[in-house]
């Protein structure tokens, strides 16, 4: 992955060859310009890169146009940000539902999910709420639980407790390790957070674009 900075060529991804295997748990750690969230758009799509593939499933997703690439990511990949993304204007069971309205569907046939997903989380008591009434957890709860209802074959975590506190990141952590066992959802974190590697299955380190370590972590104790 190649780009301009002013006269200057950037490598903002050199030679990453990777693979990751169903339902894995994968921490992605580095500094802030090593590559992490260029990693992470490339996979997700939102970015081409200048060569390569890139596979989910049996998808190349570089080759796709934009417009298929947009479906195809809307219906297969749960995307989670530091800065949540929540639509002010809102309520908590809206922004869950958001992805699948977006593809047609009606509110009233999502109740199901919706409350599936509002229980799992420990949400019901915020579900009318708007997103300004929700603690920094609370809105990474909700940002969760809209990557979830497309029900994904892989999420993809950008800095999700960049604004949280270490007790809100445990818990954030947590219940994206549990929830990728129970689901067997491929799941990688992007953070520069060394914490986060103790709830993964594998850790890479990133460095200049470049994946320089790539090692299993320990599992996280028993009663985290």
């Amino acid at each position: 992955m190649i780009y301009q900075r002013g006269s200057h060529e950037v490598r903002a991804l050199d030679r990453v060859s990777l693979l990751i295997p169903s339902g894995q748990f994968v921490v992605v750690r580095g500094r802030s310009g090593s590559g992490k969230s260029t990693l992470m758009h490339v996979i997700a799509g939102l970015r081409k890169g200048t060569a390569g593939q890139v596979f989910v499933g049996e998808t190349e997703l570089q080759s796709l146009p934009a417009s298929d690439a947009d479906r195809f990511r809307r219906r297969n990949v749960g995307l989670i940000f530091q800065f949540f993304n929540l639509i002010p204007s809102l309520t908590v069971e809206m922004n869950i539902a958001l992805p699948l309205l977006l593809d047609g569907y009606k509110l009233a046939n999502l109740r199901r999910q919706i409350d599936e997903l509002i229980d799992l989380l420990g949400m019901a008591h915020r579900r009318a709420h708007a997103p300004h009434e929700l603690s920094g957890g609370e809105m990474q709860r909700v940002a969760i639980a809209r990557a979830l209802i497309i029900k994904p074959a892989l999420i993809l975590a950008d800095e999700p407790t960049g604004n949280l506190d270490s007790r809100a990141s445990d818990e954030i952590f947590s219940l994206l390790r549990d929830l990728s066992q129970e689901r067997g959802v491929t799941t990688l974190v992007m953070t520069h957070e060394v914490e986060a590697t103790r709830y993964a299955n594998r850790v890479l380190e990133m460095s200049d674009g470049r994946i320089i370590a790539d090692s299993a972590a320990p599992t996280p104790d028993s009663d985290r």
